[in-house]
C-alpha cells in the first residue's frame, strides 16, 4: 500500500510518500518560520494562505522523488486535527478533493497520534505497548498506548505546554521567534550551579505538569540579576535543566506505575539534546528502552502522517466525502482501529 500524506496543521507544510513495502519514499517541509518572526509567534491568517500557497508545488515535488504518480497511490491522509482551522481546512481540503479525484480513499488522521507513530519510521521500530512522552510547542502529555489506536492519557500539563515555556522564556531573553531551539543553544554556554529552578508538581503524586511558573521565576530571576549575557544564559541552562528534569521524574513515576518497558519520545521537544541524554538515562536505570525520531521527524512533518494514514487505511477506515477539521480534538475521542 502507498499512501500520500499531508501536514498544515500549524507553520510547517508536510508532504510524503509511504510505501508498506519500500517504507518512506519521500518526504518534502517547508517551514513558516521567517514569515512569523517578525510577530513574535505563528499568525493564523498567514499560516493559511502559505499553505495554500505552498502545498501543490510541494506534492509535485514529493511525487517527482518518489518516482510515483497517481496511479500509485493507494490512499491519501491528511491531518485533521487539532491544530488552527484555518490551516487545518487548506490540507483537508486538498487532500479528500485528490483521493476524490484519484478513487482512493481518505482518511483525516490525529495530530498526536501521528507524532507518537514518529518512532515506527526508524529501522528499530517499538513493538506495543509503551509509555509515550509527548513534547511539543502545543502539547505535553505523558500517554500509555497499548495497541496501535488505543491511548490512555496518564497526565498532561496543566497550562503551557514544554515548547511553549521555551518559546516564552526565550522571548523573555530577547531572542527571536521560534526562540526554543535557541535558549537551548545558549543554555551550552550557561554555568548549571549558579540558579536553581523549581521542579513544578514533583514535589507530589501525580503525572500532571505545569511550566508557567518556570517562565515566570524566569521573569523574576532577570529583574532582579540583570539582562547581561552571561545572567541570560544562565538563566537559559537553568530553565533547561528544570524542565528536563521534571519531564524525567514525571516519566519516571509514569514507568513505576504502568510497569511498561518501553519509552519514546515524541515532539518538537524531543529533538532537545538534554532531554535525550537525560530520558537515556532513566532508561538505562530503569532497565526499560528508549526510542527516539529522528530530529527531522520530532518536528510537524508528512511523514508521520503518511505512516499513521497507511495504519488507518489498512484498518479499512475511509472518511467521508464531507471532509472535516478539529482544531480542538482530544486523543481519547480517537476511534479504535
Amino acid at each position: 500500500m502507498r499512501v500520500l500524506g499531508i501536514e498544515t496543521s500549524c507553520d510547517e507544510t508536510g508532504v510524503a510518500i509511504y510505501d508498506s513495502q519500500q517504507g518512506l519514499l519521500a518526504h518534502v517541509v517547508s517551514s513558516q518560520a521567517a514569515i512569523h518572526a517578525p510577530y513574535g509567534g505563528v499568525v493564523p491568517e498567514l499560516a493559511s494562505r502559505d499553505h495554500v500557497r505552498k502545498l501543490l508545488p510541494l506534492l509535485r515535488r514529493v511525487m517527482t522523488q518518489a518516482n510515483t504518480d497517481r496511479s500509485n497511490v493507494d490512499g491519501v491522509a491528511y491531518t485533521a486535527g487539532p491544530g488552527l482551522i484555518g490551516a487545518l481546512l487548506v490540507g483537508a481540503a486538498v487532500g479528500r478533493s485528490l483521493a476524490y479525484a484519484w478513487n482512493v480513499p481518505g482518511v483525516g488522521i490525529h495530530h498526536i497520534e501521528a507524532h507518537l507513530l514518529a518512532p515506527m519510521l526508524e529501522p528499530e521500530p517499538p513493538c506495543f505497548p509503551f509509555l509515550a512522552l509527548l513534547v511539543s510547542g502545543g502539547h505535553t502529555q505523558l500517554i500509555a498506548v497499548e495497541q496501535f489506536g488505543h491511548y490512555r492519557i496518564l497526565g498532561e500539563s496543566l497550562d503551557d505546554a514544554a515548547g511553549e515555556a521555551f518559546d516564552k522564556t526565550a522571548s523573555l531573553l530577547g531572542l527571536p521567534y521560534p526562540g526554543g531551539p535557541l535558549l537551548a543553544k545558549l543554555a551550552e554556554s550557561g554555568d548549571p550551579n549558579r540558579f536553581n529552578f523549581p521542579r513544578p508538581m514533583t514535589d507530589r503524586p501525580g503525572l500532571d505538569l505545569s511550566f508557567s511558573g518556570l517562565k515566570t521565576h524566569a521573569l523574576y530571576t532577570l529583574q532582579r540579576h540583570g539582562q547581561d549575557p552571561t545572567t541570560k544564559a544562565d538563566i537559559a541552562r537553568a530553565f533547561e535543566e528544570a524542565v528536563v528534569a521534571t519531564l524525567v521524574i514525571k516519566c519516571d513515576r509514569a514507568l513505576k506505575e504502568t510497569g511498561l518497558q518501553r519509552l519514546i519520545v515524541a515532539g518538537g521537544v524531543g529533538a532537545n539534546r538534554r532531554l535525550r541524554n537525560g530520558i537515556s538515562k532513566l532508561a538505562l536505570r530503569r532497565r526499560v528502552r528508549a526510542y527516539y525520531p529522528r530530529i527531522e521527524f520530532c518536528t510537524d512533518n508528512g511523514a508521520m502522517i503518511a505512516y499513521a494514514g497507511y495504519r488507518r487505511l489498512q484498518a479499512h477506515a475511509n472518511d467521508p466525502l464531507a471532509f472535516f477539521a478539529k482544531p480542538r480534538w482530544s486523543l481519547s475521542a480517537i476511534e479504535p482501529s
